[in-house]
């Protein structure tokens, strides 16, 4: 497609206006839509996590030992910032000091106030595996059309469920 403007270039630029329920299209090369005040070149979008992470590893920078090394990886703090990960379970430890201001910033925390993992009860898990295993064995007596058999699973089922 030609610009509508020049009619020279292709046109790469097509902007689509509604006025009055009337629609008009323009199609334009990227130097006419660029005289014409129509930005071309779209900057990626800053999400507010991401320019405050940027924001606090910049300060987090001022000031802090990057000399520090992790004994059991070698990783350095500033690997840390570099990537975003940590190299071992060990490295918490060593950079425990930086990683909590960096908690305190980003969460507002440094203590987990969400829900715990609770396990399940001995006697829920036993019932669960009951409940399975007599669902599969009545899954098979209706394949095997034993409906007697299968009619007496179900009163089990119902029993343990209960």
């Amino acid at each position: 497609m030609v610009c509508d403007s020049c009619r020279e270039r292709d046109a790469v630029v097509h902007l689509t206006q509604v006025v009055d329920g009337t629609v008009t299209q323009v199609h334009l090369c990227e130097k006419c839509a660029a005289d014409k005040g129509v930005e071309t070149t779209v900057a990626a979008p800053k999400t507010p996590l991401t320019s405050l992470l940027q924001t606090v590893q910049q300060q987090m920078a001022v000031g802090q030992s990057d000399q520090a090394r992790c004994s059991f990886c070698q990783a350095t703090y500033k690997d840390f910032r570099a990537s975003g990960r940590l190299g071992c379970a060990r490295c918490y430890a060593t950079f425990e000091t930086q990683l909590r201001d960096l908690l305190q910033r980003v969460h507002g925390a440094t203590r987990h106030t969400g829900r715990l993992y609770g396990p399940p009860a001995p006697d829920q898990l036993q019932r669960a595996s009951t409940v399975l295993e007599l669902r599969e064995q009545l899954r098979r007596a209706i394949e095997l059309e034993q409906f007697e058999q299968a009619a007496r699973l179900r009163d089990q089922l119902k029993a343990v469920a209960e």
